[in-house]
């Protein structure tokens, strides 16, 4: 059975020209500057295998980038955000921004000033500070203990 021929990139001369500036820029990220390539290469009717062996990288990273520019074509992103890599998913995030600063913050004060008579924060003291003040509603120890623990040398 024949394989299909990859789709032709059909790049305005705008395009083509803002791809050559990030690949010649000094600046440009070499990751950034591969994407271009690629898409470049596509664009003069080059299919992924022989993208591949000019630029010794693998077939399925030549297919990934030219149908990446395909699915965002029409699109309002510029030519360098196009090239850049998609969000990455994960798992949600636990604490905002301002409670791990104020965890922060705590885990850099004084046990003493908090009404602790201790001379150094243990895990333990430390969530339960952290739950007496209400920076964190439910909070186990062992985020505690990688705060404390590189405060030991």
């Amino acid at each position: 059975m024949p394989r299909l021929a990859p789709k032709k990139l059909n790049l305005s001369d705008s395009e083509q020209e803002q791809l050559q500036q990030l690949i010649n820029r000094h600046n440009t990220p070499q990751q950034i500057a591969l994407r271009a390539k690629i898409v470049l290469y596509a664009s003069s009717g080059q299919n992924n295998r022989e993208i591949a062996r000019t630029l010794d990288i693998s077939r399925d990273m030549a297919r990934l980038w030219r149908n990446r520019w395909l699915a965002t074509w029409g699109s309002e992103l510029s030519v360098a955000q196009r090239l850049q890599d998609s969000e990455r998913v994960g798992a949600p995030v636990k604490f905002s921004m301002e409670q791990i600063i104020e965890l922060f913050a705590l885990a850099c004060s004084p046990p003493s000033e908090h009404g602790r008579p201790i001379s150094h924060w243990t895990p333990r003291e430390l969530a339960d500070e952290i739950m007496f003040q209400g920076i964190i509603e439910h909070l186990i120890c062992p985020p505690c203990w990688k705060i404390t623990r590189g405060s030991r040398a």
